[in-house]
């Protein structure tokens, strides 16, 4: 009899295989794999008994400690579903995500306080201290052989819903995304695989996991029999300290993290001699990241995905014969997005808008369309979104992009005017909406403007009311008692705002303006 596929069963195998190894060092708490599994039955025992059952919502809102990993096998391992929630948020924006998925219970960090009328878990070594395991042996079970993921399975069906992750997509409204046992089990093995993960690797968690799960290297590691090293807060001397005390050899990251990470081992003259890879997403990475990365000693892969993808779908798949290319060349072609994960195979196309491939020309551009293994089930509680995503039985990812002739893809633009500032999407209509509810304000237009550090930040275009006056600063202050503020403008220009002849904005000729001289290509 064949069991589906479940990423439970990268943990079962690991605290098997690896029981007396480190599986996780969270500041001075080292614990085994044997031990990572006694405390994961623990936390989904502890659920059960306060009445989280099948289905059920579990919530998390956690920086990266255990907090935020050890849900993403005890929730699943009583069939409720995971909600990993952005610690960057707002509390209105997070009561709306609580709200719209139903949560029954929120795992909450002491220090990131979240009003929830539901079960709330603040102290959360506390409830895994009183907790104790279904065969009633407490916290003696650590040799991690008395129980196998069958005997805790709870999914009938590998296409069951695992989590749901919010982006925000084109509105200001999140979108739930759904995941699947099957596909979030599937994408952690392409990142063993791409990425080379063994039982030899440590790796750093400097991509917040409520990111696509850590781009579902919650999972990957795991079953790799890796090291987590635990990142409560992302800092580049912290950062350089870990990988050399604790000989880290993966971490992922944004381009503003990495770039941070090369400027402080340039300053202070830090060369990573022992082997470090870095896998790169979020944003495309500028060849003088890339050439800034080789410098301290890593190397750069570089990944492409959204949300809807289980974080990375491509990956611009190295070929040897471009280890001859001069160093500039060499960058650019990394800068690519190359080419589908081992797991989605050959199911990424750029389409035009029929759905006819372009011209394999490197200068045709069409839509990113992808299908496959590591494609979302859909949004939650929001069925003409889902349709319309997957129109012509493909998932449009709303990227523009071009194929080159070896078949290796390159995003070019965004197509529904989303800002990517340090790796986080943000809604420019989400924005504009904060940005109207100003009594000045009589026009607003948000577009991403290029930023040495972020890569992108909002900028504003405002109109304001006749005999009206407002100041940049007084309408950033105004949207930052409104919104995150990472998604807050950091510029603001006033004056009339150009517009087609029935009356829409031309943001495209606000883009053009804020981006002349330079070449934005984000993904």
């Amino acid at each position: 009899m064949l069991n589906p596929l479940s990423p439970l069963d990268l943990l079962a195998r690991s605290a098997y295989v690896y029981r007396d190894k480190i599986a996780i060092v969270d500041g001075d708490r080292r614990y085994t794999y044997a031990q990572f599994n006694t405390r994961v039955h623990k936390l989904a025992s502890a659920l059960r008994k306060a009445g989280i059952v099948k289905g059920d919502r579990v919530a998390v809102l956690a920086p990266n400690t255990p907090m935020a990993l050890e849900p993403h096998f005890a929730v699943p391992m009583i069939g409720a579903v995971l909600v990993m929630l952005n610690t960057r948020l707002q509390e209105h924006e997070l009561k709306w995500m609580l709200n719209h998925c139903g949560a029954k219970a929120l795992l909450r960090d002491p220090l990131l306080p979240l009003d929830f009328d539901g079960i709330t878990i603040s102290d959360y070594e506390g409830f895994l201290e009183t907790a104790s395991l279904p065969d009633g042996r407490g916290s003696e079970r650590t040799s991690g052989t008395e129980r196998t993921s069958g005997s805790e399975r709870t999914m009938s069906d590998e296409d069951d819903m695992i989590c749901i992750n919010y982006t925000s997509g084109t509105t200001g409204f999140p979108k739930g995304v759904m995941f699947t046992y099957r596909g979030a089990y599937l994408n952690a093995l392409g990142e063993i695989m791409e990425h080379g993960l063994s039982e030899s690797s440590v790796y750093l968690w400097t991509v917040p996991m409520f990111h696509c799960n850590g781009w579902c290297f919650t999972w990957a590691v795991t079953g790799a029999g890796s090291r987590h090293i635990m990142l409560r807060q992302v800092a580049p001397a912290r950062i350089a300290e870990l990988i050399q005390s604790e000989g880290v050899t993966h971490l992922c990251g944004a381009p503003i993290v990495i770039g941070a990470l090369t400027q402080y081992c340039a300053n202070n003259g830090i060369r990573f001699e022992h082997g470090l890879k870095i896998i790169m997403a979020g944003a495309p990475p500028s060849p003088a990241v890339i050439r800034a990365a080789g410098e301290m000693g890593a190397d750069i892969a570089h990944a492409y995905g959204l949300t809807e993808t289980y974080g990375p779908h491509t990956i611009c798949a190295w070929q040897k014969e471009w280890d001859e290319l001069p160093m500039a060349e060499r960058a650019q072609r990394k800068a690519r997005q190359g080419v589908g994960y081992i797991v989605a195979g050959t199911d990424v196309r750029v389409v035009d808008a029929d759905m006819n491939d372009v011209a394999a020309d490197g200068k045709t551009m069409g839509e990113v369309i992808m299908r496959g293994n590591n494609v979302m089930l859909g949004y939650y509680n929001n069925p003409e979104a889902t349709e319309e995503a997957f129109r012509g039985g493909w998932f449009h990812s709303g990227d523009l992009a071009v194929m080159h002739p070896d078949g290796y893809l390159e995003v070019r633009d965004r197509a529904k005017d989303i800002v990517i500032s340090g790796g986080e999407n943000i809604s420019s209509i989400e924005v504009e909406k904060a940005i109207y509810d100003h009594p000045a304000v009589l026009e607003a237009a948000i577009v991403a403007m290029p930023d040495e550090k972020w890569g992108e930040v909002p900028k504003a275009f405002v109109t304001l009311k006749d005999g009206q006056n407002a100041t940049a600063e007084e309408i950033i202050a105004f949207c930052r008692e409104r919104l995150a503020h990472f998604k807050c403008p950091k510029h603001i220009e006033f004056g009339p705002l150009p517009k087609t002849a029935t009356g829409k904005i031309r943001k495209n000729e606000l883009r053009s303006r804020v981006w002349e001289g330079h070449e934005r290509r984000v993904n």
